[in-house]
């Protein structure tokens, strides 16, 4: 099978080699290389594998779309919910297979916390606490990821992962949100040595309400001087998962002694557990013309979301020193 990567950052660097790991032949092609976009989704590839920036995902996905082929394109699922909407009704009316690149659904930590939860482990679910604080955006050159006029911006990069993974444990939508977004490196050099103003947040902390009546905490930094513990746990009626780093759940129940399942750290990029996973699936959907989730449907419910939090979020104003 073929597929065409858009995108040398991250489609590049992780998507096309767990592509080429799994049988495909992939080519990888510039975002900017518009004819060579043109003429990869015009050639007989299977799937079109879309990881550009977000605001080039609506051009890049209405091509391949265009030509009849498969797409797969990474979160967050375009610029606002209207761009969203509009790829989601292209490909409904062209009705060919998409696919939204959530694959930390296939992660096999939260496979196995999915697992648990649905088989009553610690009954209906009632809360989410979740927290994420790390540095790895703090070095990090200016690029359209700090650029809020490029879409950039914490919501959008990991907010879209922790909206879906909600929809996903809860299995109901967003009904409601609130908090406050920050800035927390304000500024930053670019490649050419340019000190430019950060203007898309790096830190956000929101409440969820979610249509079924469940309530989440999150709280996420990625800009910080150090890395803490990544924690998401849920709450039920008769008991809590707790899901640390990705590579340990922990049960807790009352009365009883607490269980600890360990997953092995990767040994590669650390989306390569949810990616492999995933992307077989995908080469599987297209070789039996059988639709999957996440699709464009659950892009398009995200960034509904999504444009819910950057309107209800308070942005933080700058620290003042003493």
């Amino acid at each position: 099978m073929k597929v065409a990567v858009i995108g040398t950052g991250f489609g590049e660097r992780v998507v096309a080699p767990v592509y080429r790991q799994l049988g495909f032949q992939a080519q990888v092609i510039s975002p900017r290389d518009t004819a060579g976009i043109e003429a990869a989704c015009a050639d007989d590839v299977d799937l079109v594998s879309i990881h550009s920036p977000p605001f080039l995902h609506l051009p890049h996905v209405m091509t391949a779309l265009d030509h009849g082929r498969a797409v797969l394109c990474d979160k967050p699922f375009g610029r606002d919910a209207a761009e969203a909407r509009a790829m989601r009704d292209r490909a409904r009316s062209v009705g060919v297979l998409n696919f939204l690149n959530f694959e930390f659904r296939r992660q096999p930590s939260r496979v196995k916390l999915k697992q648990m939860l649905d088989d009553g482990a610690i009954g209906p679910l009632q809360h989410i606490s979740w927290t994420f604080i790390g540095s790895g955006l703090r070095a990090q050159k200016y690029r359209w990821l700090f650029d809020a006029g490029s879409a950039g911006g914490w919501i959008g990069a990991y907010g879209s992962h922790a909206v879906d993974t909600l929809r996903w444990l809860f299995n109901s939508e967003v009904a409601d949100c609130g908090g406050i977004s920050r800035i927390e490196t304000r500024s930053r050099i670019d490649r050419d040595g340019v000190v430019r103003p950060a203007t898309a947040e790096d830190a956000f902390t929101a409440w969820l309400v979610m249509a079924n009546g469940g309530s989440v905490s999150f709280d996420t930094a990625f800009s910080t001087p150090v890395n803490l513990p990544h924690r998401l746990v849920l709450m039920g009626s008769e008991g809590a998962l707790e899901l640390i780093d990705e590579r340990e759940i922990v049960l807790r129940r009352p009365g009883q002694p607490a269980e600890t399942i360990a997953f092995a750290p990767p040994p590669g990029d650390p989306h390569e557990p949810g990616l492999v996973p995933w992307l077989t699936e995908v080469r599987e959907a297209i070789r039996d013309g059988r639709q999957l989730s996440p699709s464009f449907e659950d892009g398009l419910a995200v960034a509904d979301v999504l444009q819910q939090l950057r309107t209800k979020l308070m942005p933080l104003p700058e620290r003042q020193s003493h």
